[in-house]
């Protein structure tokens, strides 16, 4: 009943320090990935009792900055979040529910401990959260989740979580992720 979209790869760099080859990595695996998993999905979620598919990917924010900062990346993580969006609206008929998670804070995953920045990595949040935030929304009834693009603290919120000092990966104030400005919540499409 569940179709995730979590592969994705990440190059923060500007266009001109952006090589194509990643550029085109980028495109392959978060947009095209995202597509074409959920496609070979359908078929099987069509006949579940409460099929999702559910992916990482954040709520669409037109902030210029958002796009200005890192663009080849911007592209390939808004693309998947445009997929949401077009399978939410095409798939609504049949039940099956296309949501997006995106963490608030920055998450302690392999990639951002790989920037070995001890500042950044202080300031994170374990994805245990992530993993919290993606089964609740699972577990809800789809038609109540289609369209939306969740952040995980707020669905977690929603479930009556109060106390995210659990989540802490550092002894530092978790850092908000990208793609978020201070005012970004839940959205539906």
């Amino acid at each position: 009943d569940v179709c995730i979209n979590n592969a994705s790869a990440i190059d923060l760099s500007p266009t001109l320090g952006l090589p194509v080859k990643k550029f085109d990595l980028m495109q392959a695996i978060n947009v095209r990935g995202t597509f074409l998993l959920s496609r070979a999905c359908l078929p099987h979620l069509a006949e579940g009792t409460n099929p999702h598919i559910l992916t990482l990917s954040p709520p669409l924010n037109l902030n210029p900055r958002w796009v200005g900062d890192h663009l080849g990346y911007t592209l390939s993580k808004y693309g998947m979040s445009l997929c949401t969006l077009g399978l939410a609206d095409e798939l609504r008929p049949m039940g099956i529910a296309a949501s997006s998670l995106w963490p608030k804070t920055v998450i302690a995953t392999a990639a951002v401990r790989m920037l070995g920045d001890p500042e950044v990595i202080d300031s994170t949040r374990t994805p245990e959260i992530m993993a919290d935030a993606a089964h609740a929304i699972l577990t809800r009834p789809a038609i109540d989740s289609t369209g939306r693009f969740f952040v995980d603290e707020d669905v977690l919120r929603e479930e009556g979580v109060e106390d995210f000092d659990r989540y802490r990966a550092g002894s530092g104030e978790p850092a908000l992720d990208l793609f978020l400005d201070a005012d970004t919540a839940a959205v539906r499409a």
